[in-house]
């Protein structure tokens, strides 16, 4: 997981090919300490299970996950659930709409973040045991926060003056 603001990946976990992401937005969402205002995700964590997780951390979250293309309304409650409000504006306004009103745009901060993790740590793991590569990818994570924090300018907007 990624803060926007700050630019540091605050949660991290490293699964085997075995696991399918949806499932660990929960133990994704427990590493984090802050309160949680918005969860953006891409289309392949689209569907009630990861809804349902999120809310379980605060039914004030946005979530912020396009649906699929084939997707159609869920008939759970009387009031429109977030995605089924994310589906009616892309019907009617169109995807590219969705992604400007949701600000789904901010998820390339996370892409170039990883980019930049890559470039960085290097574009695969060196352990050869699964337990050994979690702790290189938890030590990856911390050298990257730290060494964004230690580059990243204080930058103040200011007025311009005029001449």
């Amino acid at each position: 997981m990624f803060d926007i603001d700050a630019g540091m990946i605050v949660a991290q976990i490293l699964t085997d090919q075995h696991t399918d992401d949806p499932s660990q937005v929960g133990p994704l969402l427990d590493q984090v300490d802050e309160q949680i205002d918005k969860v953006t995700a891409d289309g392949a964590y689209d569907g009630a299970p990861t809804y349902q997780t999120i809310a379980q951390y605060g039914d004030d979250i946005a979530v912020v996950i396009p649906p699929r293309k084939t997707a159609v309304p869920g008939t759970q409650s009387r009031s429109p659930s977030q995605r089924n409000r994310h589906l009616d504006m892309i019907n009617t306004e169109g995807r590219l709409a969705w992604q400007e009103a949701t600000g789904y745009g901010q998820r390339a901060l996370v892409e170039t973040t990883m980019g930049r993790y890559k470039s960085i740590i290097g574009p695969r793991l060196r352990a050869r045991r699964f337990e050994a590569q979690k702790t290189e990818a938890a030590v990856g994570v911390a050298v990257s926060n730290r060494m964004l924090a230690a580059g990243r300018p204080n930058s103040v907007r200011s007025q311009k003056v005029p001449a």
